[in-house]
C-alpha cells in the first residue's frame, strides 16, 4: 500500500484560515447531508405537515365563531385574521425544532465527528438553519393549502410572498437562539422545556390568535413590544391591506438584533463545547 494510506488525518483548520468559498462548499455539502437524512427519516417531517393542519382547524373551528363575531364577520372574518398570524408562527416553531435536533446530534456523537474535520464551524450551523428554513417553507405551503380549503381569500400574491420572506427572516434569527440552547443544554428535553417557557408567552401574549384590544393594559404593553405581534400585523397588512411600515421595521429590527447577538454566541459555544 502507498504511504498515503497511512497518512494522518488533516488537523482541524481554524475558521479564520478557511476561505469564504470553502465555507460555502462546506455548507452546501452539509445541507445535502441533512436533506438526505430527512429522506431516510421521513417521520422527521411530521411536525411540518401536521402542525399547520392541526392549528388551522383547531383555531378556525373551535374559536373562529366567537372571536369572529367580535371582528364583526363571524368565522369567515376570523379565517382572514388568523391565517397571517399562523404564518408568523411557522418560523418560531421550526426554530424550536432546530434546537432539539442539534442537541440530539451532539448526544449521538455526530457533532464530535464534524468538529474533528477541517471545515468551518459556522458551516455546520448555517447548514442546519438552511434546512430548517426549507422545512418552514414546506410547512407554510401546507398551511396555505389548508387555509384556502377553510375559506381564506388570497387577495395579494405579492404580499403573500413578502410575508413568507419576512417570516423566514425572523425565523432564522430565532434559530440562532435555539441553536445556542441546543449546545448549552444537556438534553433535548431541556431544550424543549426552555422553548416552551419562552414561546408560550410570546405566542399567546400577541395578536396572532386574537386582537389585543380587550386585553388588560399591562398585557397590551407587552404585546406592543412582542415581535410576534409585529410580524403577524405586518403579514396581515401585506396580505389583506393596511399599514405595515412601523410593524415591518420593528420585525426587521428584532431579527437583526437577535442575529447580531446570538449568531456569534452560538458559533463560539459550538466551537468551544467540550
Amino acid at each position: 500500500m502507498s504511504a498515503a494510506t497511512y497518512a494522518p488525518e488533516t488537523p482541524t483548520t481554524p475558521d479564520a484560515r478557511i476561505t469564504p468559498r470553502a465555507h460555502l462548499r462546506h455548507t452546501s455539502a452539509l445541507i445535502r447531508r441533512n436533506l438526505l437524512w430527512i429522506r431516510q427519516d421521513p417521520e422527521s417531517m411530521f411536525d411540518a405537515i401536521l402542525f399547520p393542519i392541526v392549528f388551522t382547524l383547531l383555531f378556525v373551528y373551535v374559536f373562529g365563531g366567537s372571536i369572529g363575531q367580535s371582528l364583526g364577520g363571524g368565522q369567515q372574518a376570523y379565517v382572514q385574521y388568523v391565517i397571517p398570524g399562523l404564518m408568523a408562527m411557522m418560523g418560531m416553531n421550526m426554530a424550536q425544532g432546530v434546537g432539539t435536533g442539534f442537541n440530539q446530534d451532539f448526544n449521538s456523537g455526530v457533532m464530535d465527528r464534524f468538529r474533528s474535520l477541517p471545515i468551518g464551524r459556522g458551516s455546520v450551523l448555517f447548514a442546519k438553519i438552511a434546512v430548517e428554513l426549507l422545512r418552514m417553507l414546506f410547512a407554510t405551503a401546507v398551511l396555505m393549502v389548508v387555509a384556502v380549503l377553510v375559506g381564506f381569500d388570497i387577495t395579494d400574491w405579492a404580499g403573500l410572498l413578502a410575508s413568507v420572506g419576512l417570516s423566514a427572516v425572523f425565523g432564522s434569527a430565532l434559530m440562532w437562539v435555539f441553536l445556542t440552547l441546543g449546545v448549552v443544554m444537556k438534553n433535548a428535553q431541556s431544550v424543549q422545556a426552555m422553548g416552551f417557557l419562552v414561546l408560550m408567552p410570546l405566542q399567546f401574549g400577541s395578536s396572532i390568535f386574537a386582537p389585543t384590544d380587550s386585553m388588560p393594559g399591562w398585557l397590551q404593553s407587552f404585546t406592543d413590544y412582542n415581535p410576534l405581534s409585529s410580524l403577524a400585523d405586518t403579514a396581515r397588512g401585506l396580505m389583506l391591506g393596511g399599514p405595515v411600515a412601523h410593524d415591518l421595521w420593528v420585525t426587521l429590527a428584532w431579527s437583526a438584533a437577535l442575529t447580531a447577538v446570538m449568531a456569534p454566541i452560538a458559533i463560539h459555544k459550538f466551537r468551544t463545547k467540550s
